[in-house]
């Protein structure tokens, strides 16, 4: 057996998997997750657009972009942290890239993003 997959064997046993919705480039979230301070813990919200989703399994990871006034803010979560807490999808983004870097140079209502159109019956 090799050693590759003994390792993802070990890893599914020891890391346990939080059942988030799915989501993918483009779509906006708000990402809770625990931040220790000293003896505190207290939930923090992070508002942002998914850039990218990169890995897989455990070593899974998504980045997360927002405007903090005019500063652009980005945040790498891995999907399997232990103080990620909630990830709730706000929009479903229409892009045609799995990984949106081109959205770092947009300002303004150039940085908007379409919403994926859904057809219910």
């Amino acid at each position: 057996m090799s050693n590759n997959i003994i390792i993802k064997e070990i890893q599914k046993e020891l890391v346990e998997v939080k059942d988030f919705p799915n989501f993918s480039a483009g779509d906006t979230v708000s990402v809770s997750y625990k931040i220790k301070e000293g003896n505190k813990e207290r939930t923090q919200v992070f508002h942002g657009v998914i850039i990218q989703r990169r890995g897989e399994g455990t070593s899974e990871t998504f980045t997360i972009r927002k405007m903090s006034g005019n500063v652009g803010v980005e945040r790498i979560f891995p999907i399997s942290s232990p103080f990620l807490e909630s990830i709730q999808v706000l929009k479903r983004g229409a892009v045609r890239r799995a990984r949106i870097f081109y959205f770092r140079d947009r300002r303004g209502k150039a940085a908007r993003i379409r919403e994926k159109r859904s057809f219910t019956k």
